[in-house]
């Protein structure tokens, strides 16, 4: 068991993220087994949820012409324009049937304001809107995260990327995690993280 000070934070294990799904990431699915090994060791487990509406900015469909992946401008900078994906009360919203639901204490969703995209598990992409996660693991005396799920070059990156600046020691299990890599941005997370100090395990 680890120290009550350790968090065990769980990116977006969804349906619509995992073979199948509306913006599958390869291989998403193979994680599930050992994030659910993983639960027992912590006594702080957190589940986070990208949880869209229909008519969320950060879908191509939503810019009429333009093309899933392609990139567009901001109030917050640039944005990826994605396929459709968790869209809110939809079955690629749920998490997946195999992951272990029940040992976490709480679920964080993000991305439901329609006028901003939200990787993060700790703020939104303008990087000032808080999830309130950060309050939450303080007041549980929380001081060191785990982060795993998906994907490792967006919304695991920027959660430990966060996780770093707010001063909680941030690992991120590679070996529990599954990246997107679009146009090398698992790289450049990866060189990020190492930047800002989070250890990247496997």
């Amino acid at each position: 068991m680890r120290p009550a000070t350790d968090a065990l934070i769980v990116i977006d294990v969804q349906n619509d993220f995992c073979p199948g799904g509306a913006l599958a990431v390869a291989g998403g699915d193979e994680i599930i087994s050992r994030i659910n090994g993983l639960m027992g060791d912590f006594a702080t487990v957190v589940l986070t949820q990208d949880w869209h509406p229909a008519n969320h900015a950060s879908f191509a469909a939503n810019h009429p012409g333009a093309a899933p992946f392609s990139l567009t401008q901001m109030p917050y900078g640039p944005q990826v324009l994605w396929p459709t994906h968790c869209v809110q009360g939809t079955k690629g919203a749920e998490f997946h049937l195999d992951l272990r639901t029940d040992p976490a204490q709480l679920v964080v969703r993000k991305g439901f304001r329609p006028e901003i995209d939200s990787y993060s598990a700790f703020f939104e992409n303008d990087r000032t809107t808080a999830t309130g996660l950060e309050g939450y693991l303080k007041n549980r005396g929380v001081t060191s995260v785990t982060l795993v799920g998906l994907a490792t070059d967006y919304c695991v990156a920027y959660s430990a990327l966060d996780a770093a600046r707010l001063g909680f020691k941030a690992t991120v299990l590679e070996g529990a995690c599954r990246a997107i890599d679009l146009n090398g941005s698992l790289a450049d997370a990866r060189t990020q993280m190492r930047a800002a100090g989070v250890a990247l395990e496997d």
